[in-house]
């Protein structure tokens, strides 16, 4: 059996919500603002697909999500169908001269890891990293955007 856990974030970013979307969007660059992440990888015969690859202090997971659902400028939604079970959403909010972008993740904690580390524990620090994952987001967008 697995807990699962569930957490909800966001950012506002001062850029237009097509640059946003267009960056987080592309999925395989995730790896250049959220630390985990080491690789997403999409085959080119199945888009709908990605492979992920994630490294923490020496613990390395890997899944293979699903998107369920794309509105563009609006949200991302997926489910992993392989791999470390987790599921999510990614909402782009317009507010015209800056865009939101909530993030939410639920993940299932394998049942060794739950009785090795507090769910607590573990549920703060996986949220503080997904904060400083969304901060180090909004840098890279604000530097893409001032060099364009």
């Amino acid at each position: 059996m697995a807990d699962w856990l569930e957490h909800s974030v966001q950012v506002e970013v001062e850029a237009p919500i097509e640059l946003v979307w267009s960056l987080w969007s592309d999925l395989e660059q995730m790896p250049r603002w959220m630390k985990w992440i080491d690789s997403v990888n999409i085959p080119p015969d199945n888009p709908d697909i990605s492979l992920w690859k994630l490294n923490t202090g020496g613990l390395e997971f890997t899944w293979k999500s699903r998107i369920l659902k794309v509105i563009p400028n609006q949200i991302i939604q997926w489910e992993s169908v392989d791999g470390l079970p987790n599921q999510g959403a990614i909402r782009f909010y317009d507010r015209h001269s800056s865009s939101i972008v909530k993030m939410t993740v639920s993940y299932a904690i394998p049942g060794i890891l739950g009785k090795i580390m507090d769910n607590l524990f573990l549920g703060r620090v996986v949220e503080s990293t997904i904060q400083a994952d969304l901060e180090r987001f909004k840098q890279y967008a604000l530097d893409i955007k001032s060099n364009s």
